[in-house]
């Protein structure tokens, strides 16, 4: 194969795997996160609960993790989406550290780390996301 030939079968694979990336995290956010959420599944209430947090708080989070996960499906918002969602995971970080002692700390953590990559290497979709919005003010 040429160098050529090479360099565009790299990136093209590469974004290949990018892809069924955003459609795993997409599944997490979207059935194993948000929906214990929304539904208020008792082990979702009880870590709801020691936080000291209302069933309100509950929702908003797995509203906020639903419309997430449709978001990294959906190229003109998964830029956006995987920012979002970094920032939750952020404030997830903090919440098992402060909350419940570092217990599962690790796991947010490594979500922030593929939604990172997610963000940067979809960040073109910013601008077309930018214009259609300018379009609609």
């Amino acid at each position: 194969m040429s160098e050529t030939a090479a360099s565009t079968v790299a990136p093209s694979a590469a974004l290949r795997v990018l892809r069924v990336v955003q459609v795993a995290l997409a599944l997490f956010y979207g059935l194993a996160s948000a929906l214990p959420k929304l539904i208020a599944h008792p082990s979702a209430v009880e870590s709801f609960d020691r936080m000291g947090w209302s069933s309100a708080g509950m929702y908003t989070i797995g509203a906020l993790e639903l419309a997430g996960a449709v978001a990294l499906l959906i190229p003109v918002l998964q830029s956006v989406a995987a920012l979002a969602l970094g920032a939750l995971m952020v404030g997830a970080f903090v919440v098992q550290l402060t909350v419940f002692d570092g217990e599962n700390a690790a796991t947010p953590l490594g979500l922030i780390v593929p939604l990172a990559l997610i963000a940067w290497t979809r960040r073109e979709h910013n601008k077309e996301l930018l214009r259609l919005l300018l379009r609609r003010a």
